[in-house]
């Protein structure tokens, strides 16, 4: 069965895209007599990248104690000496030098690392994602790897020209630009990366072992993910008992709402007429008497009911308030309001919804009683309509959009 009218029933950037740093602005030199002294860079502990491109060179800070194994992956790839990369001509040698930004969106971020060049290209293995609280997508400049997913880094990166933070615990934050954000924001797609070096500053930055920090990963890989499978078994079990709980405190409360409708369509069902199809259907109140025309776009109203009486959408706002189930976000987008229909147009919604429209004349309110067959059938919908549910709708049809109502 379709479940397009789940779109319907039940409404309430860019994976790994982002954006720009803007320029600071240089106050005027005066004119002095003396001669200026040139200031010597600080230089704090700590391990760098630089990536060196046609158009200047990017600093960057590696959070190696944060995110060892991330940091430990870009640069034993950086420096060759990474002996899990599967393609045997890209093993030994400086993995990233000659690689290009083959993505860049402006305002958002750039995108390298990928030996094909395409966005699809990979070392020939993936390891975890490392997501540090403190380490976010607060500002321009922040280095973080690429994926498609949890659990499937590689070699592709980015870099970002702003704030991201709808990114967050999605994509390893594992550095941040030091030096050369003029360059990171003049980059364009397909410019080069020539040459990453790493410098490591102090002495515990100088310890950091990277080929050997991301082999002690990958040779305990497999135990790790078997550890981290019972951890998220736990956790999922523990997601599943508080939507239980919180199920069974919402009926508890809202028992005498739904009890009432319960009793209520068991009455309407007695009394209903059925159609061929299997469809029952009762008029609660009369319309004009003129049926819409094919093709013609009608608006309208509908709650969602489950055959105990429970529902599971609306498009009335005080019903949703009555239920327990009312949403704010849907209430500021003007969600509570009448839906546009194309009569005859059945691709769009469930068999038995559709039948139930075509039924009805312009300001006609009736109850629809869909057996399974008509609604989602032996698979149900959206963990929300359970497998051979019969579904209780009741539509009320309008032949304009009327003014918004609760």
């Amino acid at each position: 069965m379709k479940l397009k009218l789940l779109c319907l029933l039940f409404l309430g950037v860019v994976s790994l895209q982002a954006q720009t740093v803007k320029k600071k602005v240089v106050a005027k030199k005066t004119t002095t007599t003396a001669k200026p002294i040139a200031k010597k860079p600080v230089i704090t502990d700590g391990i760098f990248a630089t990536i060196e491109t046609p158009k200047g060179a990017i600093v960057l800070a590696l959070e190696y104690k944060k995110t060892p194994v991330t940091v430990a992956n870009f640069i034993s790839l950086a420096e060759g000496t990474n002996p899990f990369i599967k393609d045997e001509k890209l093993k030994g040698k400086p993995f990233y030098n000659g690689l290009k930004f083959h993505r860049v969106i402006n305002d958002f971020m750039i995108q390298g690392g990928d030996p094909q060049g395409t966005g699809a290209g990979d070392p020939g293995y993936s390891f975890k994602d490392e997501f540090i609280p403190d380490l976010s997508f607060d500002k321009g400049g922040i280095l973080a790897m690429a994926n498609s997913g949890p659990k499937t880094n590689g070699s592709q990166f980015f870099i970002t020209h702003k704030d991201t933070p709808w990114l967050n615990q999605k994509h390893t934050v594992f550095g941040h630009v030091t030096q050369g954000m003029d360059v990171v924001n003049k980059i364009t797609q397909n410019d080069v990366i020539t040459k990453i070096t790493i410098n490591k500053v102090g002495s515990e930055a100088k310890k950091f072992d990277a080929a050997k920090v991301f082999a002690a990963y990958f040779n305990n890989k497999a135990e790790d993910e078997k550890k981290q499978a019972l951890v998220d078994e736990e956790n999922r079990k523990m997601a599943l008992q508080k939507i239980e709980d919180e199920k069974k405190a919402y009926i508890e409360k809202y028992a005498p709402v739904i009890a009432a409708k319960k009793a209520y369509i068991a009455d309407v069902k007695a009394t209903a007429t059925t159609t061929p199809s299997g469809l029952a259907y009762k008029i609660i109140n009369k319309g004009s008497g003129v049926k819409p025309a094919v093709g013609s776009t009608l608006y309208f109203h509908y709650a969602g009911y489950l055959e105990d009486g429970a529902l599971f959408d609306t498009s009335y706002e005080e019903l949703s308030k009555t239920y327990g189930q009312h949403n704010p976000n849907r209430a500021a987008q003007n969600g509570y309001q009448p839906f546009p229909y194309e009569l005859g147009k059945k691709d769009s919604m469930i068999p038995g919804f559709t039948e139930a429209i075509e039924l009805m004349t312009y300001g006609e309110k009736i109850i629809a009683i869909l057996p399974s067959k008509l609604a989602y059938g032996e698979s149900g919908a959206g963990g929300v309509i359970p497998p051979n549910a019969t579904l209780v709708f009741e539509i009320e049809v309008f032949q304009n959009k009327p003014e918004p109502t609760k």
